[in-house]
C-alpha cells in the first residue's frame, strides 16, 4: 500500500554505506535487560521481533560488551553467543529489517566480570549515580591495555559478521570509553592519546580502524557521537572535527548524533519536560559539512514528525525508540494510512527506564506488551469463541484498556464512568507543570473505544444493585482509590500526624480539583509516597508563586521517580522559587498557620521539633482502593475482576497491565 501523500522521506530507502535499509526509522540500542547473564534470550528476540514485524528498518541491538572489564548486557565473549546470536538475526532479518550491533565498552561508568579496577584514559571516578556500577578509581590504560580493547573491539564486529548481523555501531557517546578518551574533562594523558584533540580522537580512530579492517567490504560500521554543556566537555564544534577525521578515512557509514554524559543524564533520554526535536540544537552542528549519512535522536514521536526533518534536510534517518516501545507496529500502521490508530509514546519514562510493573526488564506504561511479547499483548489476542456482555466500571487508563481489549476479542462492551469525562486521576496529573502530554493515552484509549463501538455512558454512578440492569455477563472493577487524610506515615506508622481533620489540608487530587481557592502564601508538602504526584504538587504550588517545604521520609527527593530522568529538571524548576527540601523527615502535627516536623528518628515529644509555616498542606500518601463495589458482587455470586487503583493504588504501568489481562481473559 502506497504511502500517505504527507509523506515525501521516511519511508524511502537509503545506502547506509554498503547496507541499504528499506526506510529510514531507526531504534537505536537501548538496555533492555531481556539477556541473562549475558546471553541472547527468546525474550529479547521476540521483543525485537515484535518491531521487525512493525516496519521498522533498521534496529540496533543493546550493548554487547567487547571484554572482561565491561560485560554489557550481551556478552560478545559469551561461549554461546555463536549458537543463540544467529538465531536472533534469522528471526529479524526475515522481515526485512537490517540489524546492528553496538559494541560498547563504558570504561569508569561500570564495573567489571572480574571484580578489578576499570579501565579508563585516565584515573578519574565515574559520575555514575547508581551505585552497584560505580566502581571505584579506574586504571589510567597503558599502550599494551589499549591494544586489547581495540583489537577486542575489532574480534567482537568480526563475530557480529560472522553471527549475520549488517553492521556494528560503535559506541563513542555518552561518557563511555572513547568518549572518555575525547574529552578533556576525562582525559589528563600526557602521551598520543592525550593534549590534543587529534591525540585525543586517536583512540577512537584506532578502534574504527581495526573494526574496518576486521570485517569484509558489505558489511556497515556506525559510530555514535554525544555533545555535553559541561565545562570541559565536548561541544558539537569539537565533535564535528572528530567526525570529519572519520569521515576522511572512510571508517564509517554513518553517524549516530545523541546528547548528554551522565552528568547531564537528563538529555540522554529525555522524559515529557523536553519538547520534540529537543536535541537537533547541538546535533546540527556536528553534522555541519559532512557527507556521511547522520541518524537523529530527540523524543520524535510520529512518522510526520520523523518526515519532516528528513524533509527539512536536518538528518537522513531517525531514531523511534521510545515510540516504538509505546506500539511496535508504528511504521506499518502509518504507511497504511492509519497513524490515528498508533499508540502514543508519552516520555513517561516508568516502563522502559523505571521498569515499573516488571521484574527488572524493559516495560511500558501504555502497552502491556512491551518486554512480555510471549506472554500478553493485542498480537497474542485471539476473537472469543462465545461473545459475552461485559461491564466496565471506571475510566480511568485500567478500565479503559480492559474495555479495549475486550471489545478487539468481539465482546459487546459497556463502560461506565461517574465523572463526566474518560481518564480518571490521569486528567489531574496532566494538570501539572509539564505533564499535560501524560494525557494523551487517555484520548486514544477514548477513540478506540468508539472506534470498536463501546458503549461508554458518562457521569453514571452505579452500585451494586444497580449492576443487574446492565445484563452483563462480567464485570470489570476499575473503581480506582481515594487518598487518605488520616495522617499515616510509613516511617512511623503508631504516631498519626495530629491535626490532619482542617480545611487547609488537602490531597494532591483536592489541589489540582481546586479544593481550596485560596492557597495562601506558603506550603508544606508531605511526601510519603516518594514517586512524582507530590513533585507535581510541589511544582504547582512553586508555580504558583507560594513558599515551599516538602517534608518527606525518604533519604532523598522522590526517590521512585529517579530512574525516569525527570527530577532533575523539576529540581530546576523548583529551585527558582523559595523551595526547600527536608529529607528523613515526618509531620508531627499539622496548626493553623504551620507544620510541625522532626526526625524519623525522633520521638513525638521530643524537643528537636520545626514548624514550618503552611497556609496550605499537601499530604501526599498510599491511597486506599474502591473495593466495596468488587466486593459486593463477589458476595453476590456475580462473575467480577477488579483491576488498577482498585486492586492496590500503584501507578500507570501497573493499571495497564492489568486492565489488559482483565479484558483479555473475559
Amino acid at each position: 500500500m502506497p504511502a500517505p501523500l504527507t509523506l515525501t522521506h521516511v519511508h524511502t530507502p537509503i545506502r547506509l554505506g554498503p547496507v541499504e535499509v528499506k526506510n529510514r526509522v531507526v531504534r537505536p540500542a537501548h538496555q533492555t535487560q531481556l539477556p541473562q547473564a549475558g546471553n541472547v534470550t527468546e525474550a529479547l528476540i521476540a521483543y525485537h521481533e515484535a518491531r521487525a514485524i512493525g516496519g521498522v528498518g533498521l534496529t540496533i541491538i543493546e550493548t554487547m560488551g567487547i571484554h572482561y572489564t565491561c560485560p554489557g548486557t550481551l556478552w560478545g565473549f559469551h561461549p554461546q553467543m555463536g549458537e543463540t546470536y544467529p538465531r536472533m538475526m534469522e528471526r529479524l532479518k526475515r522481515h526485512g529489517m537490517k540489524v546492528f550491533q553496538q559494541l560498547w565498552h563504558a570504561g569508569h561508568n561500570t564495573m567489571t566480570l572480574d571484580g578489578s579496577p576499570p579501565w579508563s584514559a585516565s584515573d578519574q571516578a565515574s559520575t555514575e549515580l547508581v551505585p552497584v556500577y560505580a566502581a571505584g578509581v579506574p586504571l589510567a590504560m597503558t599502550k599494551p591495555m589499549i591494544d586489547e580493547i581495540v583489537e577486542a573491539y575489532a574480534t567482537t564486529a568480526r563475530n557480529c559478521e560472522l553471527w549475520g548481523a549488517d553492521g556494528v555501531e560503535v559506541h563513542a557517546a555518552h561518557g563511555y570509553l572513547p568518549a572518555q578518551f575525547l574529552c578533556a574533562a576525562t582525559n589528563h594523558r600526557q602521551d598520543e592519546y592525550g593534549g590534543s584533540l587529534e591525540n585525543r580522537a586517536r583512540f577512537l580512530i584506532e578502534v574504527l580502524e581495526a573494526v574496518r579492517a576486521a570485517v569484509s567490504p558489505g558489511f556497515a560500521v556506525c559510530v555514535r557521537l554525544s555533545p555535553d554543556d559541561l565545562a570541559g566537555g565536548l561541544g558539537p564544534q569539537e565533535l564535528n572535527r572528530v567526525a570529519a577525521m572519520i569521515e576522511s578515512r572512510g571508517l564509517a557509514g554513518v553517524f549516530n548524533l545523541s546528547m548528554g554524559v551522565y552528568q547531564t543524564i537528563r538529555k540522554v533520554i529525555g522524559a515529557m519536560q523536553e519538547p520534540v526535536f529537543y536535541e537537533l540544537p547541538t546535533s546540527l552542528p556536528i553534522r555541519e559539512g559532512l557527507k556521511t549519512p547522520v541518524i537523529m535522536i530527540g523524543r520524535i514521536r510520529t512518522l510526520e514528525e520523523a518526515d519532516q526533518i528528513i524533509r527539512n534536510g536536518d538528518c537522513d534517518m531517525v531514531c523511534m525508540n521510545r515510540a516504538t516501545i509505546a506500539d511496535p507496529d508504528l511504521v506499518r500502521k502509518t504507511l497504511a494510512g492509519e497513524a490515528e490508530r498508533v499508540r502514543p509514546c508519552i516520555a513517561c519514562n516508568q516502563g522502559c527506564l523505571g521498569q515499573e510493573s516488571s521484574p527488572g526488564h524493559i516495560a511500558c506504561a501504555v502497552n502491556a506488551g512491551t518486554g512480555r511479547e510471549q506472554l500478553v499483548g493485542d498480537a497474542l489476542l485471539k476473537p472469543a469463541e462465545t461473545p459475552r456482555r461485559v461491564l466496565v466500571v471506571g475510566g480511568g487508563p485500567a478500565g479503559l484498556e480492559a474495555a479495549r481489549v475486550a471489545a478487539l476479542r468481539g465482546h459487546k462492551v459497556t463502560l461506565v464512568e461517574a465523572q463526566p469525562r474518560l481518564g480518571g486521576t490521569i486528567n489531574l496529573a496532566g494538570m501539572a507543570p509539564t505533564r499535560a502530554g501524560i494525557r494523551d493515552i487517555v484520548v486514544w484509549l477514548e477513540e478506540e473505544l468508539y472506534r470498536l463501538g463501546v458503549e461508554v455512558r458518562l457521569s453514571t454512578y452505579v452500585e451494586a444493585d444497580d449492576i443487574g440492569s446492565f445484563g452483563a455477563d462480567t464485570v470489570i472493577v476499575a473503581t480506582g482509590a481515594t487518598p487518605r487524610l488520616d495522617g499515616l506515615q510509613v516511617s512511623n506508622p503508631g504516631e498519626l500526624v495530629q491535626g490532619m481533620d482542617q480545611p487547609h489540608v488537602i490531597s494532591s487530587n483536592g489541589l489540582f480539583e481546586g479544593e481550596r481557592k485560596d492557597l495562601g502564601r506558603t506550603a508544606v508538602v508531605i511526601d510519603d509516597l516518594g514517586h512524582y504526584e507530590a513533585v507535581a504538587a510541589a511544582d504547582h504550588l512553586i508555580a504558583k508563586g507560594l513558599k515551599v517545604s516538602f517534608v518527606t521520609r525518604h533519604a532523598a527527593f522522590a526517590p521512585r521517580s529517579e530512574p525516569f530522568y525527570v527530577n532533575e529538571a523539576a529540581l530546576q524548576r523548583l529551585a527558582r522559587g523559595d523551595f526547600r527540601v527536608l529529607p528523613r523527615t515526618r509531620a508531627i502535627a499539622v496548626e493553623a498557620d504551620g507544620v510541625v516536623v522532626a526526625s524519623i528518628y525522633g520521638s513525638a515529644d521530643s524537643n528537636v521539633t520545626e514548624k514550618l509555616p503552611a497556609d496550605t498542606v499537601v499530604f501526599v500518601s498510599h491511597n486506599r482502593p474502591n473495593r466495596g463495589l468488587y466486593e459486593a458482587l463477589r458476595a453476590r455470586g456475580v462473575e467480577a475482576r477488579v483491576v488498577g487503583d482498585a486492586n492496590s493504588p500503584r501507578f500507570l504501568t501497573f493499571a495497564t497491565l492489568e486492565g489488559h489481562k482483565a479484558g483479555a481473559a473475559v
